[in-house]
């Protein structure tokens, strides 16, 4: 049975992140989600919260009947909490969770860098993230971008995880192998989310493997799911 590959985007992305993978030729549908205030849902109010972001997202999960749920750092949170909100609703619904170049939720990289000036923000993104996206070079792209950016980073800065049960679903971890802002030990502790099988990846690169990397993902994840 093939299963909708749902992905949630990096801190300041959007679904068009993920727009070359949807050639993808495999069992993984690819289907990027969109998030409100950016891209098709530009209009769309943003909520004040991570958990208000997971609890208008979560419905989406619901429409498939079965999905593998995938988000890269600031998105592996995001894709964690709206999979716990969508279970709440309906715990038959089919899930995996696939969590990526992220640390358990509550734990933050690095110091917090929301407040900073324009220029001293993107330093701490890019210390933060182990990446530099070119755009930000851009004075015009830039503009674009900071806003989403700051409003992401400053979703998880504020994020706190509520004392609850492990997902009864299963959780797979993935990293770079050379990853030096996310390490295994920070992966391994993920296990404690979930009461289900729990699995371990590292694909070839560093924390943003996954912008020239994806196939790889996609070839060990369809493996598992």
């Amino acid at each position: 049975m093939s299963a909708a590959f749902l992905c949630f985007p990096p801190a300041g992305a959007g679904a068009s992140f993920y727009h070359e993978w949807r050639g993808h030729q495999g069992a993984l549908e690819i289907v990027p989600v969109e998030l409100p205030g950016r891209e098709k849902r530009f209009i769309d109010p943003v909520p004040h919260d991570l958990d208000g972001l997971a609890a208008d997202i979560a419905p989406q999960l619901a429409e498939h009947d079965k999905a593998v749920v995938f988000g890269h750092s600031f998105g592996a949170i995001l894709a964690y909490e709206t999979v716990r909100h969508a279970l709440a609703k309906d715990a038959q619904l089919d899930l995996t969770l696939v969590v990526s170049g992220s640390p358990k939720p509550g734990v933050l990289r690095g110091t917090r860098i929301s407040g900073r000036p324009d220029d001293e923000f993107i330093a701490g993104v890019r210390e933060i993230a182990g990446y530099h996206h070119p755009a930000l070079d851009d004075p015009e792209l830039r503009d674009f971008l900071l806003p989403q950016l700051r409003t992401d980073v400053a979703l998880h800065e504020g994020y706190q995880p509520k004392d609850q049960e492990p997902l009864t679903i299963p959780i797979i971890t993935v990293r770079g192998e050379d990853d030096d802002v996310v390490s295994a030990p920070h992966t391994a502790e993920w296990a404690e989310f979930t009461s289900a099988t729990f699995t371990q990846l590292e694909i070839t690169g560093g924390h943003m493997y996954l912008v020239d990397n994806w196939r790889s993902l996609l070839a060990e994840v369809e493996k598992l799911t």
